[in-house]
């Protein structure tokens, strides 16, 4: 039934020991995962954001150089000048030292004829009024043109702008840029392991080649997850699709016909945040292990004690009954001693009136010479004897046993000791305890309580005999041995046995009410600590040395009485 009580116990305090801090550092380590996830992720975001802000910035000011250089030629030369060869040879290897992303340089009338060349390919004379490009300068004035193929059936694209001499003619100055170089510089953006950027116009075909792959007027299957109208920067991260795993960064250049894609693998843009996560899942389980760990510890060791101080509590129990019916014996045996004091004196009386009869019988002739009246006479004596040890024994019990204010006063130890060990005299003879008592023919008086200082040593005593019968039984090997010494200042008294002695763990608790080595019934765990009491109250001290299976040694030192 215990044994069931005690696991409710214990798993009621495992519970709350475990729950009470669990669900706090749960919700902790939740919240606190779900604002480091999002700040993380608020960070990766604004981070992509501002490199595609820069890149884009960067492109358009790449485009932007070159339309100004084309524009610095335009206004520093005529459509006469220009036309000449030499001339757009200089000023092509003019522009080629400023960036050698030109490819080439070429002149046109306001008509589309190509009326100077300055490239690889053989364009003069080729007539360019009904291209899309032609078409686009001169409603616009400037033109960036998508990749195409055009008359040389490579993918490259144009730079063109008109321009106005002061003779009223209107003329196309245009220039082709380098796709490798142009691409090289889109390409420029590193993020992380995986970032990559490149180019799409409005039907989703490859400005700019892709490091992951994809050519130059390739289609992207992509495209429609990126050409949405939008303002500015949009990050996303595709719903749907094989394109879920990349963080995409987008935004619209050159007027809304150019779209720059950054993008990133998305284990790459967030691994700082899988690798928190996974800190994060590691210190929480330790701390789980650690809770229940120590949950599991501790309600052991509650349980443990709540046993040990329930087993206390019964043995308290029993011991202050044992305590009670002691008194109770006490008393008992004062009113024991009194009445068998009664009939003692009686018989003390008859005893003496037996003697002065016989006295008087001796001294008539016809019975003086009757050897049965010695007899009779002998077994008087022994009555007396008898009785007087009766009366000895009584007279011990009312000592013992009379209740009396403390009151120290001069007291003699070499008649109170021999009187102690005369009540035990006769229990140690039984257990075959020998007694030896070594009391110097001078020694000072102390101050004591008789009846409190033979209570101390009766208990000495009895613990004595107790530990010697644990050790030899009654074999007769027990010896016991009642010690008195003095010096300048107090009269030590020493009761040292041969018996079992106190283990080195016990020698700290031996003094603690209710702490006892006996099993239950046969000690109640006070005697000591009330000796330790008593003596305390005389001034005295007591000393134990002891040695298990060797003996102990308890040392009482009295004061000397001034």
């Amino acid at each position: 039934m215990k044994e069931d009580h005690y696991k409710k116990v214990r798993m009621r305090i495992l519970a709350s020991m475990v729950l009470v801090p669990l669900i706090p550092f749960i919700a902790a380590s939740i919240v606190g995962f779900n604002f480091f996830t999002d700040s993380i992720r608020t960070t990766t975001s604004a981070s992509l954001q501002r490199i595609v802000n820069d890149h884009a910035h960067m492109i358009e000011s790449f485009l932007a150089e070159r339309k100004t250089d084309l524009q610095f030629v335009a206004d520093t030369f005529s459509f006469n000048d220009i036309s000449d060869q030499q001339t757009l040879d200089l000023i092509f290897g003019n522009l080629q030292k400023k960036s050698n992303a030109f490819v080439d340089l070429g002149v046109f009338d306001d008509r589309g004829l190509h009326v100077a060349y300055h490239g690889q390919f053989q364009l003069a004379g080729k007539p360019y009024g009904e291209t899309e490009w032609f078409k686009e300068v001169m409603k616009s004035g400037y033109y960036i043109s998508d990749i195409f193929l055009g008359y040389r059936k490579i993918p490259h694209f144009v730079i063109a702008l008109t321009k106005r001499d002061a003779d009223g003619r209107l003329w196309v100055i245009r220039a082709t840029i380098d796709s490798l170089i142009f691409s090289e510089v889109v390409e420029k953006v590193r993020i992380g392991r995986t970032g990559e950027a490149y180019i799409l116009n409005t039907d989703g075909i490859l400005q700019t080649q892709r490091r992951s792959g994809g050519e130059l007027m390739e289609r992207d299957p992509r495209a429609k997850d990126y050409l949405t109208p939008h303002e500015g920067v949009r990050i996303f991260i595709p719903e749907n699709g094989s394109d879920g795993a990349y963080l995409y960064g987008t935004t619209w250049m050159k007027e809304g016909s150019w779209l720059l894609v950054v993008r990133r693998d998305k284990a790459d843009a967030f691994a700082a945040l899988r690798s928190a996560s996974l800190t994060v899942i590691l210190i929480t389980v330790v701390g789980i292990a650690v809770i229940i760990l120590l949950a599991v510890y501790i309600s052991n060791r509650v349980i443990r004690t709540l046993e040990r101080a329930d087993r206390e509590k019964s043995q308290l129990s029993q011991q202050l009954i044992l305590a009670g019916r002691l008194a109770e014996i006490g008393e008992m045996s004062s009113g024991i001693a009194h009445e068998i004091n009664n009939p003692l004196q009686i018989i003390r009386a008859e005893q003496t009136l037996i003697d002065m009869i016989l006295a008087e019988f001796k001294e008539r002739p016809e019975f003086r010479d009757l050897a049965d009246l010695d007899e009779v006479l002998d077994s008087v004596n022994q009555i007396k004897v008898q009785v007087d040890r009766c009366g000895e024994i009584t007279q011990g019990l009312l000592k013992f046993a009379r209740q009396k204010e403390t009151k120290p006063t001069r007291v003699d130890l070499r008649e109170l000791v021999p009187d102690v060990v005369r009540m035990i005299a006769k229990k140690a003879e039984v257990e075959g305890i020998g007694i030896r008592q070594e009391i110097p023919e001078a020694l000072p008086a102390v101050n004591a309580d008789p009846s409190q200082l033979q209570q101390v040593l009766l208990n000495f005593l009895n613990n004595a005999i107790y530990a010697i019968g644990e050790r030899h039984g009654a074999s007769g090997l027990g010896e016991l041995t009642v010690r008195l010494t003095a010096d300048d200042h107090s009269v030590a008294i020493d009761v040292q046995d041969n018996g079992a002695g106190i283990s080195k763990e016990n020698m700290e608790k031996i003094f603690t009410p209710f702490f006892t080595t006996k099993p239950v019934g046969k000690g109640t765990g006070l005697g000591l600590s009330i000796c330790f009491g008593i003596i305390d109250k005389m001034g005295g001290v007591i000393q134990v040395g002891s040695e298990k299976n060797v003996g102990t040694t308890f040392s009482i030192r009295l004061p000397l009485k001034t």
